[in-house]
């Protein structure tokens, strides 16, 4: 990818490049080329607040924003004061007209506002980078909320998007911080849930199936959209009365059950992530809602997560052994779940989560954070050479979320029992859902494909066997070099004796005086003892010169191919 030369892009790159010198990261900046951007020179780097990241990313657009949201997952990029500040990022836009408002939904619909709506408001009951959200009640009496895309947005974060992936991409040519930390993955991982937020088309689907998965969970409410005036810029939905979780007072909390609330709530999100694979990824406060009935309704699901099977069950084991404080287990799924990268530190790895789990379970009851546990696995899998997938991180994040939404509800929430509580439930769920239709057709059609091929395999190694055509491959030691070992060893043995046994005669022939003399000793007992000596010396140069080249050679020590037939 070239990057762009426009006035707008060099701004784009020039804001980004300022970010990473402010955040300590001027040297990145100086070996990628990035300081001709400037007219002039950088401010010194100074130290900044973990907020004013935040902040900056708000200042910057919708597109920042998400982004923002997405590093709030990646404890391998930022510290923890970063990722709990970004964790909170929330869109503080100013919103726009009810003129513009107006304007896309009689385009996006097809008709006037007042043959579709009785009533739509003008000032929005909520404000977001991406659209805004007004009530309005239908023809039919319906009262609904009419979330609005704002105009022009899909272009700018296009451009945004296209600026981040130009401005990494160049990071990738000169310096190794893109391929350290997969900077081009979140930068594909931002363009996709973008691309999926400006879709509403995507976020009605999402509503419909989540709220078809939640139907066993009274207390829980999830909107349905009305498909009928929905489109990809426009989402249409029921409009769930209430107020914020953080809105509530210590007098409204005494009327509601919260004890209830919080557990069912937890529940919910387990199914959702352990069963259904298929999760609201973004439940902070401002996204549920305490209905007039005392229920919780969730709102925004531009934001969902997917979970495959298999993750599930790491997934289960990791929760479950970190809900049971052990450490040793935890890493041992971590591991499991994860891809080890060249530099990957087992020991380290696992004493690092090892002491974080047993840390978690040391603390008091509401000091208890099994989203912060999952997070603090994310931060020591990379600072150890464990990339885990996204799955993982974007759980960690909706459970720290759901800790908070819990101990709100309820101040004596505990996850860890929750878990321990509701586990065998899910096992139970999750057997029923393997015993399914589907699953067993499927398991079903793999057999019938089985038993088919069977016949004309079986006939393929029995003709190979009667002649005597079928080899087998076993992955061994070189006999021929363990052999050699085995004799060399032998004659060493050997020789080894015979020049003790000549040691011994000669120290016996010491005794017999003889004409003959050597250095005033008997000759003939002294020509042994030289004999011996330089038997000795020759076996001691033999074993440093012939065994060292053995061991640097390496070909002695290798394994090797050995076929029968």
């Amino acid at each position: 990818m070239i990057l762009s030369l426009r006035p707008e892009q060099l701004r784009r790159y020039r804001d980004l490049a300022r970010l990473l010198i402010k955040y300590g990261r001027a040297d990145v900046v100086r070996n990628a080329g990035l300081d001709d951007i400037f007219d002039e020179d950088p401010a010194e780097p100074r130290a900044a607040e973990a907020d004013e990241l935040a902040s900056d990313l708000e200042a910057m657009g919708p597109t920042y924003i998400k982004l923002g949201q997405l590093l709030s997952t990646r404890a391998d990029l930022l510290p923890e004061a970063y990722l709990h500040s970004l964790a909170r990022l929330q869109d503080d836009v100013k919103g726009f007209t009810s003129e513009e408002a107006r304007r896309v939904v009689e385009d996006e619909i097809g008709v006037r506002i007042s043959k579709a709506f009785q009533r739509f408001d003008d000032e929005p009951m909520a404000v977001a980078s991406l659209g805004q959200v007004h009530y309005a009640v239908l023809r039919d009496g319906q009262k609904v909320a009419v979330k609005v895309q704002r105009p022009g947005v899909r272009e700018q974060v296009s451009e945004d998007v296209a600026a981040v992936e130009g401005f990494v991409e160049l990071l990738g040519r000169h310096t190794e911080l893109s391929t350290r930390y997969d900077l081009p993955g979140v930068v594909q991982e931002l363009r996709e849930t973008v691309r999926n937020e400006l879709n509403y088309r995507i976020e009605a689907a999402n509503l419909d199936r989540l709220r078809e998965n939640l139907e066993g969970f009274p207390h829980i409410l999830v909107p349905r959209p009305i498909q009928d005036y929905s489109t990809s810029r426009v989402l249409t939905m029921e409009y769930m009365p209430g107020r914020k979780i953080t809105e509530l007072g210590p007098l409204d909390r005494m009327e509601l059950d919260g004890v209830q609330l919080a557990d069912e709530l937890f529940e919910a999100y387990l199914q959702q992530t352990l069963i259904d694979g298929f999760f609201h990824a973004d439940p902070h406060p401002g996204n549920l809602l305490i209905t007039d009935e005392g229920r919780i309704s969730l709102l925004d699901l531009g934001m969902v997560g997917q979970v495959s099977p298999r993750m599930q069950e790491h997934l289960l084991r990791l929760l479950l052994a970190i809900s049971e404080g052990k450490g040793e287990e935890a890493a041992e799924v971590a591991m499991r779940i994860g891809d080890r990268l060249p530099w990957f530190d087992k020991s380290g790895f696992s004493r690092a989560i090892s002491d974080s789990v047993t840390t978690q379970m040391d603390r008091e009851l509401e000091h208890l954070q099994l989203g912060r546990v999952v997070m603090s696995v994310t931060r020591a899998a990379a600072e150890h050479g464990v990339r885990v997938p996204s799955d993982l991180t974007l759980l960690g994040k909706t459970l720290l979320n759901l800790d908070a939404v819990g101990r709100a509800l309820d101040p004596g929430f505990d996850p860890n029992e929750a878990i321990q509580r509701h586990a065998a439930e899910i096992l139970r769920k999750r057997m029923f859902q393997s015993a399914s239709p589907g699953n067993l057709l499927s398991s079903t059609l793999e057999m019938t494909e089985f038993l088919q091929r069977l016949p004309s395999r079986l006939n393929r190694v029995l003709d190979r066997v009667a002649t005597e055509e079928l080899e087998l491959k076993v992955s061994a030691f070189d006999e021929v070099h363990l052999m050699e070992g085995i004799q060399k060893l032998a004659n060493r043995i050997t020789m080894g004796l015979i020049l003790a046994a000549v040691i011994v005669g000669a120290a016996m022939l010491m005794h017999v005086d003889t004409d003959f003399t050597l250095f005033g000793y008997p000759g003939f007992a002294m020509i042994l003892f030289l004999l011996a000596l330089v038997g000795v010396v020759a076996l001691f140069i033999d074993i440093l010169t012939h065994d060292e080249k053995v061991e640097r050679g390496g070909s002695r020590h290798g394994g090797g191919r050995g076929s029968g037939s």
